[in-house]
């Protein structure tokens, strides 16, 4: 009987494992709790062509990344040496390597999965290796170099490093578990029983694997594999503002003797956290439950993305049948730069009025959150002047750049383009528009579409030519050469789909002169503050602050244009649908 017994045992196990066999027990997904409040993992792992040209792409950014991480360790160094040591450290070990090879030294496996998560509000990453000695090499030199080692500690079977952060009450660990890296931040007293789940000694009751929740919402949501995640704010929010999650506890105790050193006020009063917080916090996440992100298109050539943010069914049926009637809104941007963008006012005005009423009716009494009761007054207040022409009747703005390039010699860039205002009384902005600026009060514009040469003296300021037209629900401005037939087929375009919001295209040539253009003027303004009161001692200190800051900005800049050289355009297209506001992001490399 007892054999019996074990067979059938032995033969149901069989069939579980083989229901399961595509689940490996070990995967990192394994070891994250299913009430995590946020996560983010790989679901599979790249292509070797995908894994390259990533790799192809970080390589070229590589340089100037480090640059700027060895530009703010110069800034840091006379405030807060520690960090500016760290900083150097750090860059030191990116500087002249490839990504291949920083992987290589790392031991972080390539092929590998990995999750970044929640253990209660304290973040985990648990990631696959490759060769773990080769990892534990890494950190050991990392420690090194900067001079300061971490503590080694042992629980049960299992060593870490722990680094205490005592100021803060918080922890840095690290460990080797397996075949796995994991680095945490925790509170300084973490509980056993947080520490063993963390480090897998103990492994949750349910897991995200188990649960199939990720996996579930790619389908759902068209993401890749590659990276998915997702933020549970019923979760996450009542963690933050009910003082109960030990990372909480920590901060707030930390928050809380520096607030006690100032005042005298004792620590343990200034820790209470109102049961209403809590009551705050799910009120708050009723509205906007949760947030999913992941890849759609993830290739040599594009990196296009999705972001879903799930809002209460009030909220998304206000605007998830809404048909905007701008121009543009229901097609695809071309331009260099075109922005199409939906501000529906009467909607707007309903929408927004709601919502101050409600928190007038009942307000917030979590004191953290008590300054949410004076926004959402303000709001109200807003939403009532927002009533009156011309903004009561806005729909939406449309704005079309062909050209923007700035002068050598100062003053206004040049620029080709176009202006449209979605209004439901075009004629009336016009009128307003002519009491106000004398310069147009001769133009006389028809619904029908057709440019009207501006005045010569606004043609004659502006350096270019330019055109009017008028539309049965919007009113546009054009400048620049050809501008004005480019203008008549704007205000033809179509209006925006059911829930339409945005769409935005930006090219890479755009989006690197624009950087250019900032960096030139962040320069003038340096040289300017430069040039000022030299011998006065105050202002040489602000002098050399000033040039300090120009050089952080300097290889923030280097950073940003050595990105822009390898975009050929970004874009973007935001809509409300009945579940919540989606909003895809498109990235296409050169």
């Amino acid at each position: 009987m007892r054999m019996t017994k074990r067979v059938l045992a032995l033969a149901l196990s069989g069939l579980m494992l083989a229901a399961c066999s595509h689940k490996d027990k070990d995967a990192p997904l394994a070891f994250v709790p299913a009430d995590t409040p946020y996560v983010l993992a790989n679901l599979d792992v790249l292509d070797n062509d995908t894994r390259q040209a990533i790799f192809a792409q970080v390589d070229a950014e590589m340089p100037a990344q480090v640059a700027q991480m060895k530009t703010q360790a110069d800034q840091l160094a006379a405030n807060d040496p520690d960090m500016a040591k760290y900083l150097r450290t750090v860059a030191g070990e990116f500087d002249g390597k490839t990504a291949e090879q920083v992987v290589q030294d790392t031991g972080i496996d390539p092929k590998g999965r990995a999750a970044f998560y929640g253990s209660g509000l304290s973040p985990v990453l648990r990631i696959e290796l490759a060769d773990a000695k080769a990892f534990s090499s890494f950190v050991a030199k990392i420690q090194n170099d900067y001079g300061k080692k971490f503590d080694a500690i042992t629980l049960g079977t299992q060593s870490y490093q722990r680094y205490v952060a005592t100021a803060s009450h918080l922890q840095v660990i690290i460990a080797v578990v397996g075949k796995q890296a994991v680095l945490a931040l925790l509170p300084e007293d973490a509980p056993q029983p947080m520490l063993r789940q963390v480090l897998g000694l103990d492994r949750p009751a349910k897991s995200v694997q188990d649960t199939d929740r990720l996996t579930d919402l790619a389908k759902a949501k068209g993401y890749a594999p590659w990276a998915v995640g997702l933020v549970d704010f019923t979760r996450l929010l009542p963690l933050v503002s009910g003082g109960q999650d030990p990372l909480s506890q920590a901060l707030l105790k930390a928050r809380a003797e520096s607030e006690s050193a100032k005042t005298g006020e004792p620590v343990q009063n200034l820790m209470q956290v109102p049961p209403s917080c809590q009551a705050d916090a799910n009120r708050i996440a009723a509205r906007m439950p949760q947030m999913s992100v992941g890849y759609t298109t993830l290739d040599d050539k594009h990196r296009d993305m999705r972001f879903d943010v799930s809002l209460a069914s009030d909220i998304a049926t206000a605007f998830n049948g809404l048909k905007i009637e701008l121009p543009g809104l229901g097609s695809d941007p071309t331009a260099p730069f075109e922005l199409s963008l939906a501000l529906p006012m009467p909607q707007l005005r309903a929408f927004w009025g709601a919502q101050a009423d409600a928190v007038a009716a009942k307000p917030f009494t979590c004191p953290m959150l008590a300054n949410l009761n004076d926004s959402f007054n303000s709001l109200g207040e807003t939403v009532q002047k927002a009533a009156v022409p011309p903004i009561g009747d806005l729909l939406g703005l449309h704005v079309v750049l062909d050209n923007y390039t700035t002068n050598p010699g100062g003053g206004m860039p040049k620029v080709s383009g176009r202006l449209l205002i979605g209004t439901n009384n075009p004629a009336g902005l016009l009128a307003m528009a002519q009491v106000t600026s004398p310069l147009i009060a001769g133009v006389k514009l028809t619904d029908d579409g057709k440019p009207v040469v501006l005045p010569a003296q606004i043609t004659n300021a502006l350096g270019e030519q330019g055109w009017a037209a008028m539309g049965a629900k919007s009113l546009g401005v054009a400048i620049g050469a050809d501008e004005d037939s480019k203008l008549a087929d704007m205000l033809k375009q179509p209006g925006g789909d059911s829930g339409q919001l945005m769409r935005m295209h930006l090219d890479g040539d755009m989006y690197g002169n624009w950087i250019h253009m900032l960096e030139q003027r962040a320069e003038n303004a340096a040289t300017i503050a430069a040039a000022a009161n030299p011998d006065d001692a105050g202002a040489q200190d602000e002098q050399k602050n000033a040039a300090a800051a120009l050089a952080t900005t300097k290889a923030q800049f280097a950073a940003m244009e050595s990105e822009a050289a390898h975009i050929k355009a970004i874009g973007a297209n935001v809509r409300m649908d009945d579940q919540g506001l989606v909003i895809l992001t498109h990235t296409e490399l050169k």
